[in-house]
């Protein structure tokens, strides 16, 4: 991330998810080890569901290959510098029933905001204490209901699952958001969303960009911007 922003990226995109003891922290996968079933991609020098750890177990671990602790959100928003945004992913609240790239109705909806409240109100209760522009974004229509329905006054954006165009632009009309996050893959396959942003007067940013060659489609298709590995991708083209 320091990388990023030294390189002039003018955005940077985390995501976060609760320790057992409430407090948010910034990592990608559900486990420590990065474990999928019986397989563990060995990501940490620990192990276990980061939601059922306390605090000290999460932020003593090691990133293998770098050394890197797993860093508290309020430690990262501390070095990054206000003129940068920060797209925080609401990863997980720390259940398993999340229902990524489903938009519901009655009462699973009302079970996913409540599911969803207490930590998008402990990540706002962090975010809150910074200056910098925050782009929230996520899966789960829970979270965003979550976010829709507290004070702040932060931006939202829905991040589409592959394959779930539909539910995509559903969330984004019924959240009023700020982006559409379609994959690469499926922008560069069908520009609807793309145009569905423009319907909205919002922004539509592709993930997760990995060469000059997707940057430069994702942006013929009508991207407004990409969410890349690596910052300077839109500079070749």
């Amino acid at each position: 991330m320091r990388g990023a922003v030294a390189d002039g990226a003018d955005a940077v995109e985390i995501d976060v998810q609760p320790t057992a003891d409430g407090d948010v922290v910034v990592f990608h996968d559900r486990r420590l080890d990065g474990s999928d079933g019986d397989s563990a991609r060995g990501l940490t020098d620990a192990a276990g569901v980061v939601w059922e750890q306390p605090t000290e177990k999460v932020t003593a671990a090691r990133v293998l290959g770098t050394g890197d602790p797993i860093p508290l959100l309020s430690d990262v928003l501390s070095a990054v510098p206000e003129t940068v945004t920060v797209n925080v992913e609401l990863k997980n609240p720390g259940s398993d029933d999340v229902r990524p790239g489903e938009a519901l109705g009655g009462a699973p909806r009302r079970q996913a905001r409540r599911r969803w409240e207490p930590f998008v109100e402990s990540v706002l209760s962090v975010t809150d204490r910074f200056d910098h522009d925050v782009l929230f974004s996520s899966f789960c229509e829970g979270a965003l209901a979550a976010l829709d329905d507290s004070a702040s006054t932060d931006r939202a954006a829905v991040l589409v699952a592959p394959n779930c165009a539909e539910a995509g632009e559903t969330l984004a009309r019924r959240y009023d958001v700020d982006a559409i996050h379609p994959p690469v893959e499926m922008l560069q396959g069908d520009p609807g969303l793309a145009a569905t942003a423009d319907d909205l007067g919002t922004a539509c940013n592709a993930w997760t960009v990995r060469t000059w060659l997707d940057a430069r489609d994702a942006i013929e298709a009508g991207a407004d911007g990409i969410i890349a590995d690596y910052p300077g991708l839109l500079e070749e083209l």
